[in-house]
C-alpha cells in the first residue's frame, strides 16, 4: 500500500511519465524476471499500443482509461516459484460464467507468448 501511496504522489508531482517508471522498476528486478518483464514490456507495446504503461502497487502494469487492465507480478519480490501475468476486472476476457484471470509464467517461449498476444489484444479491446 505504501509503494501504491508513492506512486500516486510522484505522479502529482510530475505528471504522469508511466513508461519511465515502469522501465525503472524492471530494471530494479533481478534475472530472470527482468528479461521476462522486458519481454512482455515488448509485447505489450507492439499488440495493445493503446494500453498505457505504468507501475502499480510496484508492479509494472498497463491501463486504459485511467484504469489497469494488466499487470507482472514477479517472483523475486513475492517469493514464489513463478511469476504471474495478471488481469484486473476491466480487462475484456469475459467468457461464459468463469475465465482466467491470472497465468502462471515460467519462461517465455514463441507459443506462451502468441497466447499472451491474443490474451492481450482481447483484453484491451
Amino acid at each position: 500500500m505504501r509503494e501504491r501511496a508513492r506512486e500516486v504522489r510522484a505522479a502529482a508531482r510530475r505528471g504522469a511519465d508511466g513508461e519511465s517508471d515502469l522501465l525503472a522498476k524492471i530494471a530494479e528486478m533481478p534475472e530472470p524476471d527482468r528479461a521476462m518483464a522486458a519481454r512482455l514490456h515488448a509485447l505489450l507495446r507492439a499488440s495493445a499500443p493503446d494500453l498505457a504503461p505504468r507501475t502499480w502497487y510496484g508492479m509494472p502494469a498497463y491501463a486504459k482509461g485511467g484504469h489497469v487492465v494488466c499487470f507482472f507480478q514477479s517472483a523475486q519480490k513475492f517469493k514464489t516459484r513463478y511469476a504471474t501475468l495478471g488481469f484486473s476486472d476491466k480487462a475484456n476476457l469475459d467468457q461464459g460464467a468463469m475465465w482466467p484471470t491470472a497465468f502462471a509464467l515460467k519462461e517465455l517461449t514463441p507459443e506462451v507468448e502468441a497466447e499472451i498476444v491474443a490474451l492481450l489484444k482481447r483484453a484491451a479491446g
